[in-house]
């Protein structure tokens, strides 16, 4: 029996969507929308209209389940499967994660440690280390369900419990749970419905957490005492204003905890001492509307406390600044702004801080010790990314940190702040494959191109190819783009891309603006009533790599998640002819739909990003120019569009896509257009990690197939 919703009309066509049109006014302007009616996740036509389209794109796709499963072994065999993570030294223990071949989740440990200075302890086979203690098994958690997410883990600072919270649908809605690390007992404390992040107070008696509104808001914070019923809770902080999210967490120095309250342009934090759990926060500074903040504190080896706040009041790049307890909203400069430099984030110790900075499109770290010594930690490849990694230890004088490259895999190191001396710890291995062939960073080379956008502004694109790859237009290239929230997109090590790499493809990273390579100002020229700045910024850069050679557009395949699947929306509109192909991962393509309904989990907060449709009538037509799902043309051919959603996503709703494709199949010329849902699944896509490397070695497949890539 045909279902009313979707018809198979013979194989090899999509299944056609019923039309319900369904009108909508805003400002004058009436709106008919055919495909409303997929909204709804509870009605069964809709299950069954997703369920086609998975059949038809798995029909399309037939023919690349042998390249597929090529691709996933690829990937399988460079992957060391049995694993363990650099230890890191808090109190008495190493913290650590390992995986174990087979198993599709970490399990979550820690040993004791030995005497002060000893390195981190390490397994090159991936083996339990001796005096294991296994805190979490995420196998074990899992039982066997399809899908599984751990949202929290705070180990208490005295080291005897652990907070975790669990998730077994992909919506982000966790159960927390408090393990006593003593006795291995789960206590009876279980707090449904919780978002991400709690907090512990310095005698780990008491646990802050976070809970979410209506619209999937977190904007209260309650205080748990444990051994308490869960309904006896207090809460300490509301959030009223709806542009606000809010969270808690303990300095680093774990002297205080924070209460932090954002919206996209303005923040406000509350203190309050960790060691007085039943007191009342206080205000730092009070919000005003443009002016972010965070806080952290420093406790030096004198005992002299100080607040370090980074700030952007009169500071576009912002600032960071000191600030007493008693007087914390007045502010000392100690890193003036620079025009040059955008701050993102310190790191507090004892007898240092580490300043995590970006400048030149790049990411960079500087030391400031006691001393007044003062260093940049250095790196000489082209396009790289440094970061902090995991330093629990306030005391260290070792400072953790990550680097990667498009050639160097992820890599781990300590820096001796007081000498500035890089140790490398590890270095993610990378195996040969069956036949014997190493990965070796020497066979590839990576570039660093600039794009000129139409309004002349030059766009900067990292890109890594096998040496020797031809520059006349026939070699196969991928580019990713995301282009929103000031992320963002630096260049990254990639085992999955070097079955692209090794295959002929080139792959290219566009830097365009909405994201925050090259400053606050690059954000800024990137959203609001400028965010077409972010699709022309894309498609000059994709027009650059076939200008010069790189590639041809029928040979290149452009790719974007989340907001960067409305980048994907956007120039497939735009510029059809610029892409041989388009990959759409969870994308917001029916964007003006969304903004335009305060019930919605992140829309109020989300009025900062891209304007307010709803209220402003030049933010509803600038959005409803370039909107994917409104401007969709039956007068222009497509490329091939291949789309992949989760049924259970809270931050881009799984009928975005569906709509989209949907008016695609119905609509526009080209193609085809392929819809895959994930029925138990989040935002983040399949949660076991063999899971995940089956569905990035379908994409990968499509992509090879797509460009004219070699099997």
């Amino acid at each position: 029996m045909e279902n009313e919703a979707a018809t198979q009309r013979q194989p090899g066509t999509p299944p056609a969507a019923r039309r319900v049109p369904v009108r909508r006014t805003h400002h004058g302007d009436i709106v008919v929308d055919e495909y409303a009616w997929l909204e709804d996740k509870e009605n069964p036509d809709t299950i069954a209209f997703l369920t086609a389209q998975n059949a038809y794109t798995e029909a399309v796709t037939a023919g690349q389940a042998e390249l597929r499963e090529a691709i996933f072994g690829e990937i399988k065999a460079r992957t060391k499967e049995t694993d363990l993570s650099v230890p890191s030294r808090k109190g008495g223990y190493w913290y650590y994660t390992r995986t174990v071949e087979g198993q599709q989740y970490p399990v979550y440990c820690r040993r004791a440690t030995g005497p002060a200075g000893e390195r981190p302890p390490m397994a090159d086979d991936g083996a339990p280390l001796l005096g294991e203690e296994i805190l979490l098994d995420g196998n074990e958690l899992a039982g066997g369900q399809p899908y599984f997410a751990i949202g929290a883990y705070q180990v208490s600072p005295d080291g005897t419990r652990l907070a975790y919270s669990t998730d077994y649908a992909g919506d982000e809605r966790f159960t927390l749970r408090i393990r006593n690390l003593v006795t291995g007992r789960t206590e009876p404390d279980e707090i449904p419905g919780t978002y991400y992040g709690p907090a512990w107070s310095a005698d780990g008696t008491v646990l802050f957490y976070v809970t979410v509104d209506d619209a999937w808001r977190p904007y209260r914070i309650w205080r748990h005492r444990l051994g308490t019923p869960v309904g006896d809770d207090e809460i300490v902080y509301t959030e009223t204003d709806e542009r606000f999210f809010t969270g808690i967490w303990l300095t680093r120095s774990e002297r205080f905890l924070v209460i932090a309250s954002e919206s996209k342009l303005t923040s406000e934090c509350r203190l309050l001492d960790a060691a007085d759990p039943a007191g009342e926060f206080r205000v730092v500074a009070p919000r005003r509307q443009g002016v972010e903040y965070g806080v952290e504190h420093q406790s030096g080896p004198d005992g002299a406390d100080r607040l370090l706040i980074l700030h952007n009041d009169g500071a576009e790049n912002f600032e960071l600044a000191t600030a007493t307890l008693d007087d914390p909203s007045a502010w000392t400069p100690l890193i003036p702004h620079r025009a040059d430099t955008r701050l993102v984030d310190v790191d507090a110790f004892r007898d240092h801080l580490v300043v995590y900075f970006r400048r030149d499109g790049l990411t960079g770290l500087r030391i400031i010790g006691a001393d007044g010594a003062d260093h940049e930690v250095a790196f000489d490849e082209p396009v790289y990314t440094v970061a902090p990694g995991a330093n629990p230890d306030y005391e260290s004088r070792l400072f953790r940190l990550g680097y990667a490259s498009l050639l160097t895999p992820d890599s781990v190191y300590d820096c001796d702040t007081a000498t500035g001396q890089l140790t490398l710890l590890r270095r993610r291995p990378v195996l040969p494959l069956p036949d014997g062939t190493p990965y070796r960073s020497e066979d590839y080379e990576q570039h660093r191109e600039w794009a000129t956008a139409p309004d002349g502004t030059r766009v900067p694109i990292s890109l890594v190819c096998r040496k020797g790859t031809p520059r006349d237009g026939s070699a196969p290239f991928l580019l990713y783009g995301y282009g929103s929230y000031e992320h963002s997109s630096d260049p990254y090590f990639s085992i999955p891309r070097l079955s692209l790499l090794d295959r002929g493809f080139g792959f290219a990273i566009a830097h365009i603006r909405g994201g925050g390579e090259l400053g606050r100002r690059w954000y800024e020229d990137g959203k609001l009533l400028r965010k077409v700045n972010t699709f022309t910024d894309f498609i000059a850069c994709a027009r650059h790599l076939a200008a010069v050679g790189w590639t041809s557009p029928d040979r290149l395949v452009a790719r974007g998640g989340s907001a960067g699947g409305l980048l994907m929306g956007a120039v497939a509109n735009l510029a059809p002819d610029a892409f041989g192909g388009i990959a759409a991962q969870v994308p917001f393509v029916d964007a003006l739909t969304s903004i335009l309904d305060p019930s919605l989990p992140l829309t109020v907060t989300e009025w900062e990003e891209w304007g307010d449709p709803l209220h402003d009538p030049d933010v509803y037509a600038y959005m409803k120019s370039y909107t994917p799902y409104e401007n969709i043309s039956a007068t222009r051919a497509y490329p091939p569009i291949f789309a992949l959603t989760s049924l259970n996503d809270t931050r881009v709703r799984y009928c975005e896509p569906a709509k989209w494709i949907a008016r695609l199949q119905a609509t526009a010329t080209g193609g085809p257009f392929l819809l895959k849902t994930e029925m138990i699944a989040g935002h983040a896509g399949r949660s076991g990690r063999y899971d995940a490397w089956h569905e990035e070695a379908m994409l990968l497949a499509w992509i090879v197939v797509t460009a004219g890539g070699s099997d």
